[in-house]
């Protein structure tokens, strides 16, 4: 025994726990632990840290005011990131559970749990449709040259306008006997409105072959389609065991993409106009400080980013052991999310100054953002490189690692809202099929993508399903914790776990400053809505609604499941009815017997089934079958062997009876 102990001592990683208390392997057995705290922390890093910030931030940089936009940036992650996350880690570390086992905090605000699996739905289907785009293209970059450089290939238009070997275009007449500067300025921007370059024809005409409407679905693009898989198995291969398989892969999948960044801006500040881009990226406009769209962006930006609302959080923080700091984490996966941001800004607008600096072209008209950065104009940033294969491989190949980061977490979110409402042994025990049955159905799901169309509907996707349901979502969940439970419990809660109460500026952030942020998202969100275009196509009046659709479609089971709670718990009247479905289950707390201390000690004390979690009420049975079949196997042993003695003695007896009486019936 003193040697199975002094073992698993020397062996376990204590994964942040209290100094002096028993270290285990894994601390929940039944459902699982981390291997160490580093593994968790790469893996939020994974999450946080995705293509937005490679393909988004940057852009909303410079058109915010350059290095002006920091300012509000970083304000916004100070007041809403930070405390944001830290309330979700240590709101599904605390209870051990998913996105929606943790609502037994109070049942009636479940629908928020089941909100956040329909918006990871959404996300994980289109999200892995641009991880299977740049596994296309990491694939196409496996060449001598890369197919995008020149304008002689088939699907090239007679508008298709490549970049010569003297960094000059393929000007028309026009524009060759310009004879004045005014005049040739004039002439190369109308020029450009008509040119199109070989990355932008190879994307729309040989990647996508894309229609002409959202409805003309057409045929599945099979390249596409096979990426599509290869994406969906790559997925689950690295959550085959659960986080015990995906916590080893972000050892790699997260670390890497800066090893790549890196290699990426050294090469960059290398080139000649290098400096302009980063000075476009960097210089103050502080007069846009003074525009509330400029605050706006910087707080949807920090809350997008994070991750914030998804369930994904709550889900990895749920397998962490019950005494991990993650306070400290979450300052410390903010931080670093922010800082990936910034740097990646570095890595894309040093290579869009070499860019224009070549095409001799302002930088603003070679940025862009979204996939049109990452599948047009950095692709064609990449061809004026010397080995322009090389480099089209790694930053691909950093695009895939930055999505397959966030995209493990969200497909772990559905995996485990699944198994923890079921919650039978045999779910836990097959949880690879869950995990597999996901998968699946995702891809399947995502085929529609594939199609000639597919582009309008992931970009309808990433518009509507994403977007302000995360900010209701969040709101609503400071409201149910702070307000309905009670921010007093919570904060002692939150000090029982960690072994010190939420700093006082976390607890002012919680209560009265980031729910006024996220409410002033909303409304921002909702002031600056435009209808969704894409370049010059403008989306047709139905699909907009389908989009509408989709955003409500995870804030309506808020209040559909609320009115559903109310009308099966108990009481004469509504505001009863109403008392009992917010009240905490009798089962909400620390999900190990040995960590229920303090209130929630009374209700670790009782014997009673019935105040039990699921699981555990299911383990107390099978102990209670086990005892029952032991002590009936005892009642039958022992009445076996009377009756073999009795019927030895009866039988000795007998046979002498036998004798003195011929009749032995009587």
């Amino acid at each position: 025994m003193s040697e199975s102990i002094t073992t698993a001592a020397s062996t376990a990683d204590q994964n942040g726990a209290v100094p002096g208390e028993p270290v285990k392997k894994d601390e929940n057995s039944r459902r699982g632990n981390w291997g160490n705290q580093i593994e968790f922390v790469l893996t939020s890093v994974g999450y946080a840290v995705g293509l937005g910030n490679v393909w988004r931030f940057p852009y909303l940089c410079y058109r915010n005011g350059g290095g002006a936009f920091m300012l509000p940036y970083f304000i916004m992650l100070v007041f809403c990131g930070i405390p944001l996350f830290f309330l979700e880690l240590s709101f599904g570390q605390f209870a051990s559970l998913g996105c929606l086992g943790v609502w037994k905090i109070s049942p009636m605000f479940k629908g928020v749990g089941y909100g956040m699996m329909v918006v990871s739905t959404y996300i994980g289907i289109y999200y892995n449709v641009v991880i299977c785009i740049a596994f296309y293209y990491f694939f196409m970059s496996m060449t001598n040259l890369l197919p995008w450089t020149y304008c002689n290939n088939p699907w090239n238009t007679p508008d298709c306008s490549g970049v010569l070997g003297g960094g000059s275009y393929r000007f028309n007449g026009s524009l060759a006997n310009a004879t004045t500067s005014l005049v040739a300025g004039v002439s190369e921007v109308v020029n450009r409105t008509k040119r199109t370059s070989p990355s932008e024809e190879y994307w729309k005409h040989y990647v996508l072959n894309i229609s002409d409407d959202i409805g003309n679905f057409g045929e599945v693009r099979l390249p596409i389609l096979g990426c599509l898989a290869v994406s969906w198995f790559v997925v689950f291969l690295c959550l085959i065991r659960g986080v015990k398989s995906s916590g080893k892969v972000v050892y790699f999948t997260a670390t890497f993409p800066y090893l790549v960044l890196t290699i990426l801006f050294i090469r960059g500040i290398t080139l000649e106009g290098a400096v302009n881009g980063i000075k476009y990226y960097l210089t103050p406009q502080w007069h846009k400080v003074l525009d509330a769209k400029v605050w706006g962006d910087a707080a949807s930006q920090i809350f997008y980013s994070l991750g914030c609302a998804w369930g994904g959080l709550i889900t990895m923080a749920s397998y962490n052991k019950f005494h991990n700091n993650c306070f400290r984490d979450s300052i410390i996966i903010s931080i670093t999310n922010c800082a990936t941001s910034v740097y990646a800004g570095f890595v894309i607008f040093s290579i869009l100054g070499f860019m224009a600096h070549n095409l001799n072209v302002p930088v603003s008209d070679v940025a862009d953002h979204g996939p049109g950065l990452a599948f047009v104009a950095y692709p064609e940033a990449l061809t004026l490189l010397p080995i322009s294969p090389l480099w089209s491989l790694l930053f691909f190949f950093m695009l895939i690692l930055l999505g397959l980061g966030t995209q493990f977490c969200l497909l772990e979110t559905l995996v485990t809202a699944v198994v923890d409402e079921i919650g039978t042994d045999w779910i836990i025990r097959n949880k690879t099929i869950v995990t597999l049955s996901v998968a699946i159905v995702g891809f399947l799901l995502g085929v529609p993508l594939t199609t000639r169309a597919g582009i309008y509907w992931l970009l309808l996707m990433d518009n509507y399903a994403a977007s302000f349901s995360l900010v209701v979502i969040s709101c609503i969940m400071c409201i149910c914790v702070m307000y309905v439970y009670g921010h007093k419990k919570y904060f002692k809660d939150v000090e029982m776990m960690l072994g010190f109460p939420p700093p006082l500026f976390f607890k002012v952030c919680w209560r009265f400053i980031s729910p006024l942020i996220i409410s002033f998202i909303l409304i921002f969100t909702v002031i600056q809505y435009k209808p969704i275009t894409y370049n010059n196509y403008v989306y047709p009046g139905w699909s907009l609604a389908i989009g509408f659709c989709m955003a409500m479609s995870s804030v309506i089971c808020i209040p559909v499941y609320a009115l559903y709670k109310i009308s099966r718990s108990p009481g004469a009247t509504f505001r009863e009815r109403l008392k009992f479905a917010c009240r905490p289950h009798p089962s909400w707390g620390p999900a190990l017997q040995e960590h229920r201390i303090g209130r929630y000690a009374s209700l670790a004390s009782e014997d009673t089934v019935e105040s039990r979690p699921l699981r555990e009420k299911q383990e107390l049975k099978e102990e209670q079958k086990g005892e029952l079949k032991e002590e009936l196997k005892e009642d039958e042993e022992d009445k076996e062997r009377r009756d073999e003695i009795s019927l030895t003695i009866q039988g000795s007896n007998g046979s002498t009876n036998t004798q003195n009486n011929p009749n032995p019936s009587a």
